[in-house]
């Protein structure tokens, strides 16, 4: 005797569990999937799990340029600060440290560019969230 007959009366019985078991298949399998920016996400951590403070190819030609030297003190100070602006939820910060500004992107602890407070034109930052003076 088939076992099918016996646990379904009708071809549209089977269907429906047949649909109802891919449906399920189909979740788990949406469930189990990594989207590739949290795959990204996790490479970037695994790239820079030290917590360094890093600086952008751009920021690293700004400082040249400019003939900014930071000392060990400042460089210190920035990174607290940059701590601090994580810490009150801010992505894109302003840092000022003595007399020097800098742009960082908090989420990849990258500072994007730097200058002497003085060089800034009407003393405007834009496209930043937050602000912090060390």
């Amino acid at each position: 005797m088939n076992p099918i007959s016996n646990q379904f009366l009708s071809i549209r019985q089977i269907q429906n569990e047949y649909q109802s078991q891919n449906r399920k298949s189909n979740q788990t399998l949406k469930e189990d999937r990594i989207s590739f920016s949290d795959i990204l996400e996790a490479k970037a951590g695994e790239l820079d799990e030290s917590g360094d403070l890093r600086f952008s190819k751009h920021a690293a030609n700004r400082l040249q340029d400019r003939n900014i030297d930071l000392t060990e003190g400042q460089l210190k100070r920035l990174a607290e600060g940059t701590n601090k602006a994580g810490a009150k939820g801010i992505k894109e910060s302003l840092v000022l440290v003595d007399d020097l500004a800098f742009i960082v992107n908090i989420k990849n602890n990258m500072v994007i560019t730097a200058m002497n407070q003085g060089e800034t034109e009407n003393h405007i930052f834009t496209n930043i969230d937050g602000a912090v003076i060390m």
